[in-house]
């Protein structure tokens, strides 16, 4: 019974320091353009290397 004193306060810290993170994260624009980040994948933006052969 007295882990529950102890076990009960830290999940409910590490519960509002995850809704912390998930707030902050959304201020901070992390999840504004998500399809964006899904098309860049698909820019190349090299050149080729050329064949010697």
């Amino acid at each position: 019974m007295t882990g529950l004193v102890f076990l009960i306060p830290i999940a409910l810290g590490m519960g509002l320091l995850g809704l912390g993170a998930f707030l902050w994260s959304m201020r901070d624009g992390q999840y504004d353009d998500m399809d964006g980040a899904a098309a860049r994948i698909l820019i190349e933006e090299d050149e080729p290397l050329e064949d010697d052969a």
